[in-house]
């Protein structure tokens, strides 16, 4: 009789977790939504899980599997999540109703992960009033302020690379490329000469690298994160001591901040909005203004900052190397710029490059620099054209990787090809199959100047050197599946050769 009672009680507590992780299965299904077939404790993302297929295959397979469907539905364990496909839903989404899915669906965790309140990861309340007292800092007249300490710092890119290049031996483009935008953002946004170019020992660029690479233990961090949200705020709100990042952009921007305002220094910088930022926190309504939150801006720059626009210029590197007639039309026009206006390079040369837009378009259209938008519906909605209802709180996915390789928006997507960009073209397509950067209310803030600075950084270099292919270039490329952005795996060597002009 106890052998019985055992085991009716193990088949009991089967039963209840069996339902529990399939009890909301139907969810799609009854909303008349297409998806995979989900597994209980999976979902529809075994083969993710497993390390079996990358998230950027995944997502790639779902285009291609449900090639028609405006909206397919997936279950990350037992979560449903909405992929959403058809570009006037997305219009929808990020532009006509917009106030219904301001929030990215990020949970707040002030106290465990203090970097968090970051105008990325901020629910729309907090977002709302942030974001307008932080756009003027990336105005162009803003950016034409920048131009001289952009230059210098893509002036000592070229001096790093020369340096490099007589070494005789391939180089490595993703550190070459981090350094250089280390630099930048040190100048451009903390007001400091950071020297990652020449010092290898940069404590930006050791902190830069500790976020692109993160240890073991910081990956589970982040899984508790993600999965344990209460045990997260237990553990790093309450036990443990704040991470290394933490510590130090909160001593570096504070101390930054507190010495300008003794020494009267004024930058116009980012670090110089933050301080009128705390010294009229009153004019920010019912916002807490901590110092925190305000450290959370200078992080969030720094992070998307350096390894966004270090990827996508390494992305066009590697696209410049392989297609040489590419990188030999685009020198022309630099060159000629440079001839056109005596060797001085300004703020408006640059915009006059139109194959250089191009070019840089097309590396943004093959690697956007993020595989997912998220957001998360503020209320119930129904998509337009459809009989398909959500409940507040559900979690959109929008794919630009997915959407800028649909043959169908892009022929031969595999191709690099920056005619795609033509005024022509352009007006061809839909524009909501272009989102490198988002669009609507909630796009990319600082999309201006990371274009300014690859471009910049791009000109110098392709002025002086030549890329090329070698024995350690990976054709095809390879991604780097444990990075939230598309990025290579183990890196991108070229070779670069310098251009005599003599």
């Amino acid at each position: 009789m106890e052998s019985l009672e055992i085991l009716c009680a193990i088949a009991a507590v089967i039963f209840a977790l069996y339902y529990f992780f399939t009890s909301t299965f139907d969810f799609w299904k009854s909303r008349g939504v297409p998806g995979p077939r989900p597994i209980p404790g999976f979902g529809t993302f075994k083969n993710v899980v497993l390390v079996k297929v990358s998230l950027s295959n995944y997502v790639m397979k779902l285009y291609n599997d449900y090639k028609d469907e405006p909206l397919v539905g997936i279950f990350a364990g037992r979560t449903p999540i909405l992929v959403v496909k058809h570009p006037d839903l997305i219009k929808d989404i990020f532009i006509k109703d917009f106030s219904i899915f301001a929030d990215r669906g990020y949970a707040s965790h002030d106290r465990g992960d203090p970097l968090s309140q970051n105008l990325f990861e901020l629910d729309s309340k907090r977002w709302r009033p942030l974001r307008a007292k932080l756009t003027p800092v990336f105005t162009s007249r803003k950016l034409k302020e920048m131009f001289v300490l952009i230059s210098e710092c893509s002036d000592h890119l070229v001096q790093h690379v020369e340096k490099l290049v007589n070494k005789n031996e391939p180089i490595e483009c993703v550190e070459m490329t981090a350094r250089y935008m280390t630099d930048v953002i040190g100048s451009c946004v903390f007001g400091i000469e950071m020297n990652a170019m020449s010092n290898e020992d940069s404590e930006f660029r050791r902190i830069g690298r500790t976020l692109s690479h993160p240890s073991f233990w910081n990956r589970l961090r982040f899984a508790i994160k993600d999965y344990l949200p209460w045990l997260f705020d237990i553990l790093y709100g309450c036990i443990l001591p704040q991470s290394e990042k933490t510590r130090f952009f909160m001593r570096i921007v504070l101390e930054t901040m507190d010495y300008r305002e003794k020494n009267n220094i004024t930058r116009n910088d980012f670090i110089d909005t933050l301080r009128e930022l705390k010294k009229h926190s009153d004019k920010m309504g019912d916002i807490d203004l901590t110092d925190s939150l305000i450290v959370s801006q200078a992080f969030v720059f720094f992070l998307a900052g350096f390894e966004t626009s270090s990827t996508a210029m390494t992305n066009a590197f590697y696209e410049l190397a392989l297609n040489q007639k590419i990188q030999d039309r685009l020198r022309d026009e630099i060159d000629q710029e440079y001839i056109k206006h005596a060797g001085n390079l300004t703020y408006a040369n640059i915009k006059e490059m139109n194959y250089l837009d191009k070019v840089f378009k097309e590396v943004l259209r093959k690697y956007p620099p993020g595989l997912l938008y998220t957001r998360e519906t503020m209320s119930s909605y129904t998509f337009n054209g459809t009989k398909v209802s959500i409940p507040k709180g559900q979690i959109i996915w929008i794919s630009p990787y997915a959407i800028q390789r649909d043959p169908s928006n892009y022929p031969k997507p595999d191709v690099f090809d920056p005619e795609r960009f033509n005024e022509e073209a352009v007006q061809s397509r839909h524009p909501m199959v272009y989102l490198p950067f988002g669009v609507g209310p909630r796009n990319c803030i600082g999309s201006r100047f990371a274009v300014y600075q690859t471009k910049l950084g791009l000109i110098k270099l392709l002025r002086n050197y030549k890329v090329e292919p070698c024995e350690k270039t990976q054709v095809p490329y390879a991604v780097n599946d444990e990075k939230v952005i598309l990025a290579p795996k183990d890196g991108i060597y070229l070779r670069i050769i310098k251009i005599n002009r003599d």
